[in-house]
């Protein structure tokens, strides 16, 4: 057989792997488990404490706080909302929200400038949390300021770990899918994060996979306390991967699910907002190694480029048999994002456009790896952080 034909056929092979053998992670039934049983009465449920972290977050906060101060939960709830030294009144406009909607009681603090090797949105973390502490909750709820909740969202997360024995819950809130950018790479970052984690794998506790979403994680408290969350993975710029592994490790159970009823509402109307969102931390998945940024390339490009360039030389005449592999493998990709754009309520016809996706997503990686060397390092609300070697240097 020729070359062309061999890479055919690898990228088939690749993908009928992938679809049986990485954990199912194409289907979409990961949802939040029922865990009714054992939960003592209303007037017992345990105390939450939830931290939002928010800087310069005055958009989104009258369509995500308001829903997070009127949560129907039987016992004891308060938010601790941290303003990260933000600009445009997010504090402010968070008493207010407050003053006008009241519900569940809310403190509003900042924790000043971060300290040295402090990342992303965790020194915003490790003040709320300290906050927390001083009501001794049995729960922290993460949530970012971005995040709608349904009236129930809280109760039923407790249900789930408490019910279920968990020290972690975890959920993948639903993004905003609005603009055309938006419906085209939306769904296919959950599909690819999934690809990456798949949910089966890190709720099986015989596994050693753990990952999590970090816009809604429900954490027992002493769970944090046994993990030193934040201050161990205080230099994580994938915090929310970070604290999975970090609770895994110490010994706890994870839970990791997609969404129902928990929704983020930031916008990301352009391409270049989008392109931002990942090339702030692809670089950073991929542990700034250049020898696997590279297999990362070489890997998309035989997963997702190859099927659809191999059935279009197949018909210039490239060869039948590289024709029809490419098919075959372009077929098994598009039926294995079907359940996410249907969990997206997206037009089931786009699903062959994902090679297109991974295109942009493979040059976002790319891109992400250029500003590191650049000395960019990772950025989060307009601050930027000194690359992970450079923040370890006294």
């Amino acid at each position: 057989m020729s070359i062309v034909v061999w890479i055919s056929v690898v990228s088939l092979a690749v993908w009928c792997w992938l679809l049986l053998g990485q954990g199912f992670f194409w289907r979409t039934d990961q949802r939040l488990p029922s865990g009714a049983r054992g939960l003592p009465a209303p007037g017992q449920w345990p105390s939450v404490a939830v931290v939002v972290p928010a800087r310069d977050e005055a958009e989104v906060l009258p369509s995500s706080l308001p829903s997070l101060l009127a949560q129907q939960y039987p016992g004891r709830a308060e938010v601790f909302l941290v303003d990260d030294g933000s600009g445009d009144g997010t504090g402010q406009l968070a008493r207010e929200l407050a003053e006008r909607d009241g519900g569940l009681p809310l403190t509003v603090s900042s924790p000043g400038e971060p300290g040295p090797g402090w990342t992303g949105k965790l020194w915003a973390v490790r003040h709320g949390i300290a906050l927390a502490r001083g009501v001794e909750p049995d729960y922290l709820l993460l949530t970012d300021a971005d995040i709608a909740h349904e009236p129930d969202s809280l109760r039923t997360l407790v249900e789930a770990a408490h019910g279920g024995g968990y020290d972690m819950v975890s959920q993948m809130a639903r993004l905003r899918v609005a603009s055309l950018w938006e419906k085209l790479v939306v769904p296919a970052f959950v599909y690819f994060f999934s690809q990456l984690y798949p949910f089966r794998w890190v709720n099986n506790p015989s596994l050693r996979t753990a990952a999590a979403a970090g816009g809604c994680v429900l954490l027992r408290a002493q769970a944090a306390e046994r993990a030193r969350v934040p201050e161990s993975i205080h230099q994580a710029v994938i915090d929310d991967v970070s604290l999975a592994r970090a609770v895994q490790a110490s010994g706890g159970r994870i839970w990791l699910g997609l969404a129902e009823r928990v929704d983020s509402v930031r916008p990301y109307p352009r391409l270049a907002d989008l392109w931002k969102m990942v090339s702030r931390s692809a670089y950073a998945q991929l542990r700034h190694n250049p020898l696997v940024l590279f297999g990362t390339v070489v890997g998309l490009a035989l997963i997702y480029l190859v099927p659809p360039a191999m059935t279009i030389a197949g018909l210039a005449g490239a060869g039948a048999w590289a024709g029809w592999a490419g098919f075959a493998a372009w077929a098994v990709m598009t039926g294995s994002y079907l359940p996410m754009l249907r969990y997206y309520r997206e037009p089931l016809w786009t699903a062959p456009l994902l090679p297109f996706t991974a295109l942009l997503y493979l040059l976002m990686t790319v891109d992400s790896a250029v500003q590191h060397y650049r000395g960019r390092g990772a950025a989060w609300k307009g601050r930027t952080y000194a690359r992970p070697e450079a923040a370890q240097e006294p």
